[in-house]
């Protein structure tokens, strides 16, 4: 039996697992604020918050009930437009109301639930922070000014402190209604949803891929759910190793304060993927598991040269993530395994990293070509490197031939020109709607260029930069 709180209503229900958690609340629950838009994660109509306990802590996040299958919600308090409503406007609408930030409407819902994410924040809120917050939703009709100027009042009214705005203080001063501060107590006697993975079932963590791709196997079939299950939601360190859980989401691993000391620009890398609430749910297993052949997350972690650990009712089998993928959505894993984890060697003092993407939009898109590479240096020679690249080929590829010939080189001018030769011999890319075969090649030439730009801005690289030009 599933089992959730819904504004301030205790939900318990035996609708199926894989049901999304939008259509519940529209027609089972009747709470109609909710939009149904783009089915896909990208218009943000349908945004509900996520509240669940972490330790005795209470987290709120902005999630698409669009792509959120219900058994996600278990243990959960689900937060619509209808549950945040008070006697009248709280400072969140008023202020929409106000600067005339709304038109239509229809989007409404979203945008009001996005910042109210934004006053239930675990991060100091700045006026970054508020605009960022709105960026997984779409508006037709006010050509965002007004969204923004919103979005800035709201930051300037609240504590920037996490600690200064609980829930008390924000039921005080009218931004959520009373009930909100009741809800830890509730969630804490929920018992967790017993669920064992079973072979031959569709396994699913967050959801973002598989609901657009397949919606209606989701349904229909048995699934296996991964999200709620602790063991696999920890970031762990042991002797320089890190290793992540298949359900740990993109905004954890964005957020966690020991990956930002070994990779400064964490947070900057994953913002070009996809938005707010969809980093609030998507997970490095199902990342993994689509195996997009321009999957950012594996791309990441690919230079990394990370390893992949796979459970099943035998045990655990560990293998490399760049041998995972053996063909177009082909993958080396067996139908009673499900992804555990993936493990790597956290970068030292003298490795530099550096991850690039291209796409049509900057931000809030699939890419065209991304890559990421992680170098050991010492001095001025290449020890040993680590090259990824997607929309090259058929599979998220670790450039092994362009590594080899860079290892142990020193790094000089030529160098880039003669990697690029062997790179391009390496890859395969195809024309598709996301740019010619041609068009990629370059692309992939530029971002290696940019790497080395970007990792040794000391350098000019004048040789390389002018054979990009012929």
């Amino acid at each position: 039996m599933i089992t959730l709180i819904l504004n301030d209503r205790l939900i318990r229900t035996d609708r199926p697992a894989g049901l999304p958690l939008l259509d519940f609340i529209r027609y089972d629950q009747g709470l109609r604020g909710t939009k149904i838009g783009c089915r896909e994660g990208d218009c943000g109509a349908c945004l509900v918050l996520e509240g669940r306990l972490i330790g005795e802590r209470l987290r709120y996040r902005s999630i698409v009930s669009c792509l959120t299958p219900l058994a996600n919600a278990h243990g959960r308090h689900i937060v619509t437009i209808e549950g945040v409503n008070g006697v009248g406007l709280n400072p969140v609408q008023q202020a929409i109301a106000d600067l005339g930030a709304t038109q239509c409407g229809f989007c409404t819902p979203g945008f009001v639930m996005a910042l109210s994410g934004l006053c239930l924040s675990e991060y100091p809120v700045t006026a970054e922070q508020a605009l960022a917050a709105l960026d997984g939703n779409l508006c037709r009709c006010t050509g965002y000014q007004s969204l923004r100027e919103a979005a800035l009042r709201i930051a300037a009214q609240l504590p920037a402190a996490p600690e200064a705005r609980s829930l008390a203080v924000l039921a005080e001063k009218g931004f959520l209604p009373a009930y909100f501060t009741q809800i830890p107590e509730r969630l804490a006697g929920i018992a967790p949803l017993r669920h064992k993975p079973r072979p031959g079932r569709i396994h699913l963590t967050g959801g973002t891929d598989l609901f657009v791709q397949r919606p209606d196997e989701v349904l229909d079939a048995p699934v296996n759910f991964f999200a709620g299950k602790k063991a696999l939601e920890k970031i762990s360190f042991r002797k320089g190793v890190c290793t992540i859980g298949s359900a740990v989401t993109a905004t954890d691993i964005a957020r966690n304060p020991v990956l930002q000391q070994h990779f400064p620009r964490i947070r900057e890398h994953f913002s070009l993927i996809a938005s707010t609430p969809i980093r609030n749910m998507g997970a490095i297993g199902g990342n993994i598991a689509n195996a997009s052949p321009i999957a950012d997350m594996v791309i990441f972690f690919l230079a990394l040269d990370a390893d992949i650990l796979l459970r099943s009712p035998q045990g655990l089998r560990q293998l490399p993530l760049k041998r995972f993928f053996l063909g177009y959505k082909q993958l080396d894993k067996t139908p009673d395994e499900h992804i555990e984890a993936i493990r790597f060697a956290l970068p030292g003092s003298n490795i530099r990293f550096h991850f690039e993407k291209v796409s049509k939009r900057t931000y809030l898109d699939i890419a065209s070509v991304n890559t990421a590479i992680c170098m050991e240096m010492n001095g001025d020679t290449i020890v040993r490197i680590g090259l990824s690249a997607g929309g090259v080929g058929p599979v998220p590829m670790f450039l092994t031939e362009t590594c080899n010939f860079l290892s142990g080189k020193p790094l000089i001018e030529s160098l880039l020109a003669q990697a690029d030769e062997v790179m391009q011999q390496e890859i395969s890319p195809i024309s598709d709607i996301r740019g010619t075969a041609a068009y990629k090649r370059l692309l992939l030439r530029q971002l290696l260029y940019a790497h080395f730009a970007e990792l040794f801005p000391e350098r000019s690289f004048a040789a390389f930069f002018q054979s990009l030009k012929r």
